[in-house]
């Protein structure tokens, strides 16, 4: 017996081999409480292209940062931006495919939950959808979590802005302003800094001026969508985000500029 209990008893050779079979089962936590498979998928999402989400008064913004496609694909197939309902808009940072298959289990729902109620569903409740389904993944066997985490914005009937994000764990949590993907924790930090009732009043500069922290300059890699209560989505075309994205840069050397002065006195 005590042969065959070696292996563990030797820390250099036993541990590492206990360690590495709590990630292979999703459903198995490690003794010191981790999902490792979930980890992991946090891990994905945070080498996704980033997507920064601003709440407003009157509007909701997503700015996401664009893929550079191959020079003979069509742009058009690549998109991060999706409505789920009349009001309601998803961006995501992560694996594209399970993205796909998650926004198309939600527009399903969206649609049973009109049938059923004759209603529009509420932000809170799609979001809460959304990370249920994700949720389930981490808690049975024979599938992986899904590797993204979504961003979901919308209106409430009563006219109130709505901003979740949503984890593969399955969490859900509602922010004023809030990052996901590659360098979140720097467009975090920023949006920490600068949020304020005033930045918020044009939530199209904040999110972009966000998004300028970790992409380079250029209307072409960034997406913009903005919405509006009762008013269909609105995705700017390229010139108008290089225009915002210009007026941004100028307005960046104008402070360094300022922050030089003082220095050379």
């Amino acid at each position: 017996g005590a042969q065959g209990q070696a292996p563990y008893r030797r820390a250099g050779s036993g541990a590492p081999r206990r360690m590495a079979r709590y990630d292979r089962a999703i459903t198995v936590f490690s003794p010191d409480g981790h999902l490792f498979q979930v980890e992991y998928a946090m891990e994905a999402v945070r080498k996704g292209t980033t997507a920064v989400g601003v709440r407003s008064k009157d509007h909701i913004v997503f700015a996401v940062e664009r893929k550079s496609t191959a020079k003979l694909q069509d742009p058009r197939t690549v998109r991060k931006i999706h409505k789920l309902d009349e009001n309601i808009v998803l961006s995501f940072a992560g694996l594209t495919a399970d993205a796909r298959v998650l926004i198309n289990k939600t527009l399903v729902e969206c649609q049973s939950y009109r049938l059923t109620f004759e209603d529009s569903p509420s932000v809170e409740y799609v979001a809460e959808y959304v990370s249920g389904v994700q949720q389930r993944y981490t808690q049975s066997g024979g599938v992986r979590p899904f590797g993204i985490s979504t961003l979901i914005m919308g209106f409430d009937r009563d006219g109130t802005p709505q901003l979740f994000q949503t984890e593969p764990s399955g969490n859900y949590t509602a922010w004023k302003a809030v990052a996901i993907g590659r360098s979140q924790k720097t467009v975090k930090e920023y949006l920490e800094k600068t949020y304020s009732e005033e930045t918020a009043e044009d939530g199209v500069k904040l999110a972009c001026r966000a998004l300028l922290e970790v992409v380079e300059a250029g209307g072409k890699n960034i997406e913009v969508a903005v919405l509006r209560q009762g008013k269909e989505l609105q995705l700017l075309g390229d010139d108008e985000v290089e225009a915002i994205v210009k007026g941004i840069e100028a307005e960046k050397e104008e402070e360094d500029k300022k922050k030089k002065k003082p220095s050379e006195k």
